[in-house]
């Protein structure tokens, strides 16, 4: 039945688009020119670069040994911040953020860590922060780290001081992927240093003789510093987030481009287009109630700011449209209860609505 109405719907837009109108077909053309920029400019040296990494990080960094300092025994001082940049250093995303969050909930994590793992995991991902460092300003790339690993520590410690709640038992994990000690650092710092580089406005033949070094280290190490199984299972685990991602990426920009021809400028502006509570509040609710598939986040982002959304409320939709969106409050609600979901999505509206305020003051 599903399939029935997704393909009525699709009959029935293309039926009654008006192909041949010259705002149709300005938008329509202005998505390819974006996604021709997208290609051109952040594929190759940004979003490659860090499917690589994230491959390496699901295959050879110690993940159990993060997991185990969210457990009940551990202190706030490790548990919070551990959980805070726990996305960056898992590779979870937006799709994978859910089950994990439920697992270690339910395995004895305290309410606070695994609320602040919930809240940052989809939004701390190399991927996501140099994307947006590099579209949309190394300034709010550095502001969406730093205040959304801030805002899920708040949230966290709130949470744990209404519910009470400091988790059950232990977090049983084994420890498989400990074998690659101090050579999988190594391995993930070149590349990480490759990715970096890749992004500085540095003299060019410096930069592209470092590039080129770092990736032939890369490669070298790759052939010869681990055994074959490893280094195939790093392949399929890049391939594996680049297919999950990179098609709902491309469909993204190119609905982006759309947008910035098709969407009024005047109800941007009024809506978004300053730094007053109101306008932040607004963003923050909009990205709570829209779903963005991982990294869709930042052409949309792009194409509202082109039409003149504000700093604020840019870093409160940030903020909030990844880590909430319709259907992942469902599954929350499920896994939490109705009082504890609700109270956490007042908390992700709130903090998201206050960061951007003074981003936007700033």
């Amino acid at each position: 039945m599903a399939t029935f109405i997704l393909i009525t719907l699709i009959f029935v837009a293309f039926y009654f688009v008006p192909f041949g109108h010259p705002i149709v077909d300005q938008s329509i053309l202005n998505g390819f020119y974006l996604l021709h920029e997208y290609a051109r400019e952040h594929v190759l040296l940004c979003l490659v670069p860090a499917f690589f990494i994230a491959g390496t990080i699901s295959v050879m960094l110690k993940k159990d040994a993060v997991l185990k300092l969210l457990g009940p025994n551990a202190k706030r001082i490790i548990s919070y911040p551990v959980a805070a940049i726990s996305g960056g250093i898992l590779a979870v995303c937006s799709c994978t953020i859910l089950p994990l969050f439920g697992g270690i909930y339910k395995k004895g994590a305290g309410i606070g860590p695994a609320i602040t793992f919930l809240f940052a995991g989809p939004a701390i991902n190399i991927a996501a922060i140099f994307l947006t460092a590099r579209v949309l300003g190394w300034d709010l790339g550095l502001a969406r780290l730093i205040a959304t690993i801030t805002a899920a520590v708040m949230i966290g410690l709130i949470m744990e001081m209404i519910y009470q709640e400091r988790g059950e038992g232990g977090l049983a994990f084994t420890s498989d992927d400990d074998q690659y000690g101090v050579r999988g650092i190594i391995f993930f710092l070149i590349q990480l240093g490759f990715l970096v580089t890749s992004s500085l406005a540095i003299n060019q033949t410096f930069k592209y003789s470092l590039m080129t070094l770092l990736g032939i280290s890369a490669v070298f190490m790759a052939l010869f510093g681990f055994k074959r199984d490893t280094v195939e299972n790093w392949l399929y685990e890049t391939w594996d987030f680049a297919k999950k991602i990179l098609p709902y990426l491309f469909i993204g920009v190119f609905f982006a481009g759309v947008l910035t021809r098709l969407l009024p400028q005047q109800v941007v502006t009024a809506l978004l287009g300053n730094n007053s509570f109101l306008s932040n509040l607004a963003a923050a609710v909009i990205g709570t109630l829209m779903y963005f598939a991982t990294l869709t986040e930042v052409p949309i982002v792009q194409a509202l700011r082109e039409l003149g959304m504000a700093k604020g409320p840019t870093l409160a939709l940030l903020m909030a449209g990844n880590s909430l969106s319709l259907p992942s409050m469902i599954v929350i609600t499920k896994l939490l209860g109705r009082k504890k979901a609700f109270t956490y999505f007042g908390l992700v509206v709130v903090l998201s609505t206050l960061f951007g305020m003074i981003y936007g003051a700033i």
